[in-house]
């Protein structure tokens, strides 16, 4: 008899998750966006992790964090009505549907609190998985971080609309 996987569970943000999800942060870009990126562009990415600016981001955002029996395996979080700021899903559970369930309640909090359209500025990794829901690229950009240069695409769905 084949076991069944665990099913995964969101809950809110809370400050003593900070560590946790800089590990799954970390490891999500160090170990998903080798084909997209540099090392020396991940590093910098990574390095984001470290400061005391990530805290109080996923403070002040709407953050989600995705559970598997009770442990955080991803995170999400809406900054403002409209705007997806982060998405990171642990490398071992990728492809599960974690960074699925994330967004769909980031975009059901969206058009709860009025908003029409979202929005996310995604990394050349996740391109793919937000143009298959329904995310049009409106255009490229370049960041500074750390001195190195990443590229990530503008992306936007309007709420409501059939992917």
């Amino acid at each position: 008899m084949a076991q069944a996987h665990p099913k995964p569970g969101l809950r809110p943000f809370l400050p003593d998750d900070v560590p946790m999800l800089a590990a799954i942060f970390t490891a999500s870009i160090e170990e998903l966006t080798g084909d997209d990126y540099s090392e020396a562009q991940q590093q910098a990415w990574m390095e984001a992790a470290e400061s005391e600016e990530f805290g109080k981001h996923l403070a002040s955002d709407l953050t989600l964090i995705a559970t598997l029996e009770g442990s955080p395996v991803g995170f999400a979080s809406l900054r403002g009505a409209d705007h997806i700021r982060m998405l990171y899903v642990h490398p071992a559970v990728s492809g599960q549907g974690i960074a699925t369930m994330l967004v769909d309640a980031l975009e059901k909090l969206a058009g709860s609190r009025g908003a029409a359209a979202l929005t996310v500025d995604a990394s050349d990794t996740a391109q793919n998985f937000f143009a298959k829901r329904g995310y049009t690229a409106q255009q490229r950009n370049s960041v500074t971080m750390n001195d190195e240069w990443l590229a990530n695409t503008t992306m936007k769905k309007t709420l409501g609309a059939a992917p």
